[in-house]
């Protein structure tokens, strides 16, 4: 009888411990993190293309086509593995070299707006419209990968699932940050009296 009350409260005392919880969060945060390189991938495969149709325009500038170049091989050249989830200093290699691939091509896109035959191109539009809506997918998987590691870090922290945490090495996953908050925090400058 003693046997089956301890099995009993054994069992009792695990329903609440937020193991299962933690497989879950955990496999949803992995999915999450797929599509967000799911679509740095789709990103870096335009890329190519992209930089094919700017090179047709001879007077484009050949530094914009080189930081882009370069911002890609970065990009791709980091190995990321499962365990780049756990790892906040690969994670946020891994987060710095998108950035800078992203930058070099929004720079792009915008000194391409100086040359009228490169806007006229066809081609050039529509992979412009194909990496702009590739752009909002990467802010779309983003944003779910932020959420399922905010769910799994509040589980983490929160009692009594953090010693659950605790007793099986349950770390907070690292999410997404901003590498130049305190620039982007600090409001414009608008003066209208300039001509």
């Amino acid at each position: 009888m003693k046997r089956w009350l301890l099995v009993l409260l054994t069992a009792l005392g695990l329903t609440g411990c937020g193991y299962n919880d933690f497989q879950r969060m955990d496999e949803q945060s992995k999915a999450a993190w797929s599509e967000v390189l799911s679509q740095y991938q789709r990103r870096a495969d335009l890329v190519p293309n992209v930089v094919a149709t700017v090179k047709g325009e001879a007077a484009f500038e050949q530094e914009t086509l080189t930081r882009v170049i370069e911002a890609r091989a970065k990009a791709t050249s980091i190995q990321v593995t499962p365990e780049t989830l756990n790892n906040p200093e690969a994670f946020r290699k891994f987060q710095a070299a998108q950035g800078e691939l992203g930058s070099a091509l929004s720079r792009l896109m915008v000194v391409s707006e100086q040359y009228p035959n490169l806007k006229a191109n066809q081609g050039f539009a529509d992979l412009r419209v194909t990496l702009e809506g590739t752009e909002n997918r990467i802010t779309v998987a983003r944003g779910r990968y932020i959420k399922t590691v905010e769910e799994y870090n509040v589980l983490a922290r929160s009692f009594p699932s953090n010693l659950t945490a605790m007793v099986f090495s349950y770390q907070p996953k690292p999410t997404f940050s901003v590498a130049n908050e305190a620039q982007i925090s600090t409001p414009p400058t608008v003066d209208f009296n300039k001509k």
